[in-house]
């Protein structure tokens, strides 16, 4: 059986607090959405504001292959505005809980049920398809939301939806509740919020009693604690459920989540199932050893299934067997020996609380191999010249193969113009700064400064500190550390 995905991200997504896209942004989130395959795109809530209708016109003009609709209340003044952003649908919420009913649209059953009905006929008669969502239909009596349905569905209604709207559902309440409404003869839809942690199980556990259509969000963002997440619903249809399928590219999941973190400046939580830093990440020797030998020991699914990259992280739980397979990571090759002494190491710094970089790495790993690299590139000097009304300017002396070479250069700060000074130069070319981290590992104005930065060049990238007082002198220190590093090859 095929479930249909009802991604509600520009809608109810971005209801989190903190979160308003601009048009640009929602529309490069729908075509997104509508690349990987979703099936239905809630683009907005069309009464919402002139910036919002734009936003949704955007979108409707694109000729998508998903369904757009509009969020939209049961009252004329709502759909009209739907019509005029020339929208597929409409998702016609309706309260059915006598809660909602009685105090906050203060009034009673019979007439909720006469505005419902209104409502959808106005719809169907501007040829709207209308996707009847029932709010707090889970603090509902039940016959009287099976009759608000039954209801819809005979003035028009093409779709059902039940929203748990504060998220009190449990996976076997979800699964009875949609098991007794499996005798309704229209698509049903599940609308979960995650108040207690339950969305994705309460989703899943949905479908098994009969839900065709589910609602999500991409990470899971949304009012209070979110809403169920799109990520970890279709991945576990996928992989736990496979009596049931999506339209979904599912190698596309990491990108757009991602790109709807970045947006919206709601980030990942790092331990997060499927899309966080963590997901496919191992420390453990233990662990790191299985995956070597064989992924599924330790994964319950390739990191490349969702478009990631599987990682090992250095620390004092790793093993032998990690560590070197991020060394040959790193174009180095150790024996035996040299491998568990680099290990040994390594836990020395992390016991003492430090976290272990892949600049600490390179280093460790130099000091045990005894390699002596003759740098190119060496600094001699840097002045900078800065204030209010001046643009900060840097002069720079570097050797460079010997020869002794003096250079100036101007930026938005003096790390900048430092930096500028130097990658004007011809050795310089073909070399990016695609990182730049800055930390204070002491405590006072005299605070040494630890700046680490990646570089890249082609399709080597290389991650170089410097640690001074002064924060130009360690960024000089550390861009002129990682050049030299790319250009030993």
């Amino acid at each position: 059986m095929n479930i249909k995905v009802f991604d509600t991200t520009l809608r109810d997504g971005e209801q989190t607090p903190g979160v308003s896209l601009t048009t640009n942004e929602k529309f490069r989130i729908a075509s997104k959405l509508d690349e990987i395959g979703i099936d239905y795109i809630e683009a907005g809530s069309a009464i919402t504001s002139e910036g919002e209708r734009q936003s949704i016109k955007e979108i409707t003009n694109q000729n998508f292959s998903a369904e757009i609709l509009s969020f939209s209340r049961p009252l004329a003044v709502d759909i009209d505005y739907c019509i005029d952003c020339d929208v597929d649908g409409v998702n016609l919420v309706v309260p059915t809980s006598d809660l909602h009913i009685n105090e906050k649209l203060k009034t009673n059953r019979e007439n909720l049920l006469e505005l419902s009905n209104n409502a959808i006929d106005y719809c169907k008669d501007h040829g709207l398809i209308v996707e009847l969502s029932a709010e707090d239909a889970t603090r509902s009596d039940f016959d009287f939301l099976k009759t608000v349905y039954l209801s819809g569905i005979e003035h028009g209604a093409d779709r059902i939806c039940v929203c748990d709207t504060v998220g009190i559902l449990t996976p076997d309440s979800s699964f009875e509740l949609f098991d007794k409404l499996n005798d309704i003869d229209v698509p049903i839809a599940c609308h979960c919020h995650n108040d207690f942690g339950l969305a994705v199980a309460n989703t899943l556990s949905a479908i098994k009693g009969g839900a065709s259509e589910i609602h999500t969000t991409i990470n899971g963002i949304g009012e209070r604690a979110g809403n169920t997440s799109f990520e970890e619903s279709v991945v576990s249809i996928y992989r736990l459920l496979p009596q049931f399928t999506t339209n979904i590219k599912i190698n596309e999941i990491y990108d757009i989540s991602k790109l709807v973190a970045r947006l919206t400046g709601v980030y990942i939580q790092p331990n997060k199932a499927i899309v966080g830093e963590n997901a496919f990440a191992h420390e453990s020797g233990i662990h790191s050893d299985g995956i070597i030998k064989n992924s599924a020991t330790y994964e319950p699914m390739t990191p490349e299934l969702v478009g990631r990259k599987r990682k090992f992280v250095i620390g004092k739980h790793m093993g032998t067997h990690g560590l070197n397979s991020r060394l040959k990571e790193l174009g180095l090759e150790v024996d035996n020996s040299q491998l568990q002494q680099i290990c040994d190491n390594i836990k020395v710094l992390a016991d003492k609380g430090k976290t272990v970089t892949d600049v600490d790495l390179q280093v460790i790993a130099d000091n045990v191999l005894e390699i002596n690299h003759e740098d190119r590139i060496k600094l001699d000097e840097v002045t900078i010249v800065s204030g209010n009304k001046v643009m900060p300017t840097a002069s720079v002396k570097i050797t460079i193969d010997d020869e002794q070479i003096l250079n100036a250069g101007v930026g938005l700060g003096p790390v900048d113009a430092a930096i500028n000074a130097i990658k004007s130069l011809d050795i310089f070319k073909d070399i990016d700064l695609i990182e730049y981290h800055v930390d204070a590992i002491t405590g006072g104005t005299d605070a040494f400064i630890d700046v680490i930065i990646k570089l890249q060049k082609g399709d080597k990238v290389v991650s170089a500190r410097g640690t001074e007082p002064d924060i130009i002198n360690a960024s000089v220190k550390a861009y002129i550390a990682g050049v030299n590093r790319l250009l030993r090859g």
